[in-house]
């Protein structure tokens, strides 16, 4: 599947949202949302997150943030 780079995906080894940011061999690139540093996963482990799982991880993020649980 080829992804839109930018694009909202789940990890589903791990169950993380992120944004895709291209492939690198044969895995691809995730970045954690609001930022961080960039994480492989295999092709066959991401998959478009849905409209739910995206506001549910950016809200996650923005809490987070306003908590000052962030670096």
């Amino acid at each position: 599947m080829t992804l839109p780079i930018g694009s909202y995906v789940v990890d589903t080894g791990t169950g993380r949202v992120g944004r895709f940011v291209g492939e690198s061999g044969s895995s691809q690139s995730l970045r954690p949302l609001g930022g961080g540093p960039v994480w492989e996963c295999e092709p066959g482990q991401v998959r478009p997150a849905t409209t739910a799982e995206r506001i549910s991880a950016t809200t996650a993020y923005v809490n987070a943030r306003s908590r000052g649980k962030l670096p």
